[in-house]
């Protein structure tokens, strides 16, 4: 198990092995996310959201805005 010493400021040294297994460097980012009371883990943030380019296909054609205000038309018409 990996730890460490909160120094006076409240800053910590993330320990070697836990930074390699994050993929993490200097100037990186992470999050500590709430999983319990008095449980936290630790997430890699360092991804722009660049990263995110492609992920998701385009449709094959354009739509315009017309098209989009009866598709909202139809759908509030349905509730």
């Amino acid at each position: 198990m990996a730890t460490a010493t909160i120094t006076s400021k409240g800053q910590i040294t993330i320990p070697k092995e836990v930074r390699e297994a994050l993929g993490v460097e200097a100037g990186d980012r992470v999050e500590f996310v709430a999983q319990a009371p008095g449980a936290y883990i630790v997430v890699a943030a360092t991804r722009d959201v660049r990263h995110l380019k492609g992920m998701i296909a385009k449709s094959g054609k354009p739509v315009s805005i017309e098209e989009m205000n009866r598709a909202v038309a139809r759908a509030a018409s349905r509730k």
